[in-house]
Parts: structure tokens; C-alpha cells; sequence
């Protein structure tokens, strides 16, 4: 047994000063990092920064409106509707590597999608990101391609309960939220009265965790930007691609700035029109209806404006509380007797920490549409929504 626990000792000593060495050895200089990034660093040699983290989100939502349950479903002859539910909205995990000073991985997984079908879910990013300057850059993998503003905040620092009604669908039509692909995306005179940013992306287009591209179309994406967020910006997005051997479009344009009122008020506003062709409804109909039009007739537009006013308070860990108000306008189906919807999302934050490491939110999402259809969501509905966040 001594002989045993002498062996072993001996073995941790050698394999400790092997690896001493072995860092000594490393050309790599060491960051100031966590005990655990350092480690990594000196076993490997090239990894010089690790970083994780993640938002965490719980939701309360009760329906105001009768037969509506909380998605919004309209269920006039259920047994019981379902008006009242706490849920988990979002529990993001980020993993994030600085292997050089040019090249970056990341990974973002949402694990409360696992309460639910997982297809095409779980995995939101899964990316590799070279940096040439602050001119060229590159990201391949699945990512958000920057086609609007709400591709450039993640849905935690919005000022909103959730992301717009057109987000959604451009995101269902391959434009936006999470694609496969390659974008290229840089910025220019950034110290200039007139800074400009610019994304060039090409995707599949058929959303994210596909084993392969179910055509041979993709999808290309443009955006410039000119101006800066933090007071005025206005940003120009442009999109052409083939979906199933028909050649499809999108465009946009978004305003947004940040107004000062007075010394602990400030006014932010954000403002985006889309129109694009709505592809996914289209080829989800019937080959009797599909075979009288083109894809070229079936079109999405949509606007919304979202004012914020926020008062920045810096009582003890409370940081601002933020008043908004988000009116949107969409149509999925212009050029045809559709269903149009008005949203309207008031809210009322509480911010804790830096960048909502904490947040408290209360808002109501009220939908109203043109006309209304039994048993779907298409339907007016009035939804109370209580929600509590943290990041880490």
C-alpha cells in the first residue's frame, strides 16, 4: 500500500513539473484572467481567454381576455382555458474563447427550450469570428446576420417584453435571428462626425440546426449604418436570394437615437419598416393555390416605434426605471385579404446593476386584428406579463 501511494506521488510530481515547464516554455504571454482561464492557458499554449455567461428569465402571464389562453390562443368551446401561468421564458448558457488576438469561438445554448419540441432549437449561436481590423472581419457558423436593429441587442437589454411581431417572421423567412452562413462586417471613421458600419452576409435561409440546406438558393443580406447609436444612427438593409428556384427580396430601413430631456432623463427611441416576400407562407399552401401565383405575390410589411424614457436613479443597486410604449403594425400577407395585427406593448422596468445584470418588468401586450379566427392566435387578446431577469 506505501509502495502504491509512493508511486502515485511520485507520478503527480513528475506530470506537475512536466507541465511547469511546458508553460515556461509557451510562447504565449499569460492573461489576467481566472485562476482556471490562466490554467487552461498554460496547459495549452494558445487559448488566451475563456469567458462564460448567460441571462436568465421567469415570466408571469395571465390572460385578460375570455377563451384566450397565455400564447394567445383563442379557444372558444375548450373544457378549461389555461389564463393564468408562470413559466421560464429563457436560460442562456454562453461560452465564448479568445484563441488569438484574431481569432473568436463562441456557443450560446438556451436550455429552457428543452420543455418543448427541440427541433431547430437549443442551439441559438455556434460561431467562428476572425478579425483582419476594424475594417474586415469574418463570422462562420450560425449567427443573427445584421438585417435591423434588433439584430445588433440581444433580447435581455431590449426595452421591450420581447422583439417585434415583423423580427419573428423575417426570422421564419431565413432574414433574421438565428441563420446558417458566412457574413464579412467591419466599421469605418469611427472617430468622424459621420461613423458607418457595414454587414455582408450570405445564409441558407432555412433557419438554425439543420443538418443542410433543404435547396440550393440562399439568401444575401446588406446593411449600412451610418451615424452612432448612442445619439443618431439610421441604418439601410437590403436582401435577394432563390428559395426553391423563385427569387425572393427583403428590405428596411431603422431610425434610432438617444435623445437627453434633462440631466437624468433621457429619451430613446428606435423605429424600423421591413417588406419582404413571405416565402414560408407561401409554400406552405396547397399546390392548387400556389400554382395560380408566384411567390412574388405573397408580401410581409410591418413597422413598429418604441419610445423609452429613462430615468437614471443610482439608488443603492437600482440604476433606472424605464417607461415604454412599442406600437407596431404588421401584415403578413398584403397583396391578399389577410389578417393584420396591432400590437401594443406598454412596459414599466425596474434595472439593476450595469447593462439589466438584474431587471424586474411589467407590461401588457395587447393585439388587435382585422378579423378574428376560432382556434387560432389569430385573434384579439389581451396578455398581463410579469417577468424577472438576471445575467451573469
Amino acid at each position: 500500500m506505501h509502495k502504491r501511494i509512493l508511486l502515485s506521488a511520485t507520478l503527480l510530481f513528475m506530470i506537475s513539473l512536466s507541465a511547469g515547464a511546458y508553460a515556461r516554455a509557451s510562447p504565449w504571454p499569460v492573461s489576467d484572467t481566472t485562476t482556471r482561464d490562466s490554467s487552461i492557458q498554460k496547459l495549452t499554449g494558445f487559448i488566451k481567454k475563456i469567458s462564460f455567461g448567460g441571462v436568465f428569465q421567469a415570466r408571469y402571464t395571465g390572460s385578460l381576455t375570455k377563451d384566450v389562453d397565455v400564447n394567445g390562443m383563442y379557444q372558444p368551446d375548450a373544457e378549461e382555458v389555461v389564463r393564468n401561468s408562470f413559466s421560464i421564458k429563457r436560460a442562456r448558457l454562453q461560452a465564448k474563447a479568445q484563441v488569438s488576438d484574431r481569432f473568436t469561438a463562441a456557443v450560446l445554448i438556451n436550455l429552457a427550450e428543452f420543455s418543448g419540441d427541440t427541433k431547430g432549437k437549443v442551439l441559438e449561436n455556434a460561431y467562428i469570428s476572425y478579425r483582419w481590423n476594424d475594417a474586415i472581419n469574418f463570422t462562420i457558423g450560425q449567427f443573427r446576420p445584421s438585417f435591423g436593429l434588433e439584430d445588433l441587442y440581444p433580447v435581455d437589454i431590449i426595452q421591450s417584453m420581447d422583439f417585434s411581431n415583423q423580427y419573428y417572421a423575417f426570422g421564419s423567412n431565413g432574414w433574421q435571428s438565428f441563420q446558417i452562413g458566412v457574413s464579412m462586417f467591419g466599421s469605418f471613421n469611427q472617430e468622424s462626425n459621420l461613423p458607418m458600419k457595414y454587414a455582408l452576409s450570405v445564409v441558407n435561409g432555412n433557419n438554425r440546426n439543420q443538418a443542410s440546406d433543404n435547396d440550393n438558393g440562399k439568401l444575401g443580406t446588406a446593411r449600412l449604418e451610418f451615424g452612432n447609436m448612442n445619439k443618431l444612427s439610421l441604418g439601410l438593409n437590403g436582401g435577394f436570394g432563390a428559395v426553391k428556384r423563385q427569387n425572393v427580396y427583403a428590405l428596411g430601413v431603422d431610425v434610432s437615437g438617444v435623445i437627453p430631456l434633462a440631466p437624468k432623463w433621457d429619451l430613446q427611441l428606435q423605429s424600423e419598416y421591413k417588406q419582404g416576400n413571405n416565402h414560408q407562407l407561401y409554400y406552405a399552401l396547397p399546390d392548387s393555390i400556389r400554382s395560380k401565383e408566384g411567390v412574388n405575390r405573397y408580401i410581409m410589411d410591418g413597422v413598429y416605434v418604441l419610445p423609452n424614457f429613462r430615468y437614471k436613479i443610482n439608488y443603492k443597486k437600482l440604476t433606472s426605471i424605464e417607461f415604454s410604449m412599442r406600437y407596431e403594425y404588421f401584415d403578413e400577407n398584403d397583396k391578399h385579404d389577410g389578417a393584420i395585427r396591432q400590437s401594443y406593448i406598454p412596459m414599466i422596468s425596474l434595472a439593476f446593476l450595469k447593462d439589466y445584470g438584474g431587471r424586474v418588468q411589467f407590461g401588457m401586450q395587447i393585439d388587435q386584428y382585422n378579423k378574428d379566427i376560432p382556434g387560432t392566435k389569430t385573434h384579439n387578446s389581451n396578455l398581463l406579463i410579469i417577468q424577472g431577469q438576471c445575467r451573469f
